[in-house]
């Protein structure tokens, strides 16, 4: 089945249930019952390599023995079954971090989640979708989880709230690319959403260079994530082991925000910091005083950011996601980008078109690259255009990563252009290191009109003219 039809197969069944109410609850349905067939699809390849495999799921509570439609139960049977059975069950397992990793995991994830269908004959329908349809040990469809949770992103009509922790998969990768992560760093995303950034480090290092399993061990053990919501944290979680991490147990639930950057010793920094840390959102008194006195603001984007230079090692590299408004301003606004100008080499803004986040959000923003230990001396910026004939990205057009292909060549030899320029460390000071800086070699847009569109203009000035001239003459 094509994977447009799939889920709006599954989408279709979901509608008919009285128990899930919106698109949030659907995905959320549909992310639990996804992870456990994933898992279960990870563990007959755990068996087939390791004889002696024992699962740290209860054996009544595995997906091949409840969900598979040979043996599944379904109406009232399988609805008494999730509510007093699998979730219970799956939330009370004994498992500690340090006993089972993967069943620590499962525990973890299963704390925040919750089944809204009403109807096991809907529910046994949905889960014969999953179950029949897709393959998690087949390599081609790998990708496939990314692939659905995107279209059902696309098909959100109150796609704002999801928007919060959805990042362009064309950024993503271009951002994992610039920054250019090594075998033996450690990757911190501390505001990973579904793990967009975390997934294409992984698969950026591991194609580049792992060879060895004692490599791709070393790879698992460095990447490391944070994410504040439960639905979030489940995708990533599942993301990350269906990307081949067994047990994600660097990536973590939580608010970055909520340890204070004083407590921050050399343990705690990381080699490489990508992030999209979330914008436009009011963090509370408390989460403030963890901040310097001349830094504090309840603007969560600006907090992400000082939080980053405090955590980066020296020669550490970011590469994150901010909005105009980080890049200008006075007071607070101010002081922090002089930190990162005086702490960090900030040598890149890519300026990216308003609409790169529609139909999620449509703030204008910005991809800023620095590396810590040394200061700045210039900034060179590069204005991300439209495909040409597009006015915009919406949810039919997105952005593309081929569209990153020209910066990407620019990047190796620098030169000014109608897209690209360079503003020195002594024209930031002079304006109180103000970022948002406009692009000075943009060529004024000009509106050109076929033989007949000129024609038609003309003629109709002409009549406004002498439409003119007859009221001037009554006057007169």
């Amino acid at each position: 089945m094509a994977l447009s039809n799939l889920i709006k197969t599954i989408q279709n069944i979901m509608r008919k249930d009285t128990g899930v109410d919106g698109d949030a609850q659907r995905i959320s349905q549909l992310t639990w019952m996804l992870f456990l067939k994933i898992f279960d699809d990870k563990e007959s390849e755990y068996e087939l390599l390791d004889s002696n495999y024992k699962s740290p799921i209860p054996e009544e509570l595995r997906w091949r023995n409840w969900a598979v439609e040979d043996t599944g139960i379904t109406g009232d049977e399988l609805i008494d079954f999730i509510n007093e059975k699998l979730f219970p069950g799956l939330k009370n397992m004994s498992w500690q971090k340090g006993d089972d990793p993967k069943g620590f995991i499962v525990k973890e994830i299963f704390q925040d989640s919750y089944n809204y269908m009403k109807s096991g004959t809907l529910m046994r329908q949905v889960i014969n979708v999953i179950d029949n349809e897709i393959d998690f040990n087949n390599s081609k469809q790998t990708h496939i989880f990314n692939d659905i949770y995107e279209k059902i992103l696309k098909d959100l009509q109150s796609a704002g709230n999801a928007g919060e922790y959805y990042t362009p998969r064309a950024v993503t990768k271009f951002v994992v690319e610039m920054v250019d992560p090594q075998l033996g760093d450690k990757i911190l995303d501390p505001a990973c959403g579904t793990g967009g950034f975390l997934i294409d480090s992984l698969e950026h290092i591991r194609n580049n260079q792992v060879k060895t399993p004692e490599e791709e061990k070393l790879l698992q053990n460095s990447i490391y994530g944070t994410e504040k919501k439960p639905l979030p944290h489940m995708l990533v979680m599942t993301n990350l082991i269906l990307h081949g991490i067994e047990a994600p147990l660097n990536v973590r639930r939580g608010n970055s925000l909520a340890n204070s950057i004083r407590d921050i010793t050399q343990k705690d920094r990381v080699d490489v910091v990508i992030t999209n840390p979330p914008f436009g959102g009011i963090e509370q008194d408390m989460i403030k005083k963890g901040f310097p006195t001349q830094f504090q603001t309840s603007e969560t984007a600006d907090l992400f950011l000082i939080m980053i230079i405090e955590l980066l090692k020296s020669g550490g590299k970011a590469g994150i996601v901010l909005p105009d408004g980080s890049l200008t301003g006075d007071g607070v606004k101010a002081r922090i980008r002089e930190k990162l100008i005086t702490d960090c080499n900030l040598h890149t803004i890519v300026r990216l078109p308003n609409s790169v986040f529609a139909p999620y959000a449509t703030v204008a923003t910005n991809l800023l690259f620095f590396t810590k230990g040394e200061s700045t001396k210039e900034v060179w910026y590069y204005e991300h255009t439209l495909p040409e004939g597009q006015k915009s990205y919406s949810k039919t057009k997105t952005i593309n990563f081929e569209e990153f292909k020209p910066i990407q060549e620019w990047w190796i030899d620098r030169k000014e252009s109608e897209v690209s320029w360079k503003v020195t460390i002594d024209d930031l000071q002079e304006t109180g290191f103000n970022l948002d800086i406009k692009n000075p070699n943009k060529k004024e847009d000009t509106i050109e009109f076929t033989s007949a569109e000129l024609i038609k203009k003309l003629e109709d000035s002409f009549a406004d003219s002498r439409k003119l001239l007859e009221e001037i003459k009554k006057e007169l």
